[in-house]
């Protein structure tokens, strides 16, 4: 399993660790931290399309073909930048 495999295997336990549940964001965890931010930020909202709004909807629902295709971009070019390192 390349790394871009492996983060989009592991996004649902990610998001719902962080607090995006499908019942919604979870009271106390970081992403209701994250949500509070961007409604002091957005002046008592949360964006449409924000990152917040774009992370609920995939813990709540799964990630869309374009969520996956993305969350594997990234692992796959944190893989390949890894392999510097190690």
């Amino acid at each position: 399993m390349d790394p871009g495999e492996s983060v989009v295997a592991a996004a649902p336990f990610v998001l719902g660790a962080a607090g995006f549940t499908s019942a919604g964001v979870a009271a106390g965890s970081y992403a209701a931290g994250m949500m509070s931010s961007a409604a002091i930020a957005n002046g008592g909202g949360v964006a449409a399309g924000s990152v917040v709004a774009v992370l609920q909807s995939a813990g709540a629902a799964g990630l869309s073909a374009t969520a996956n295709a993305a969350v594997a971009g990234v692992g796959a070019t944190v893989g390949w930048l890894a392999s510097f390192i190690g």
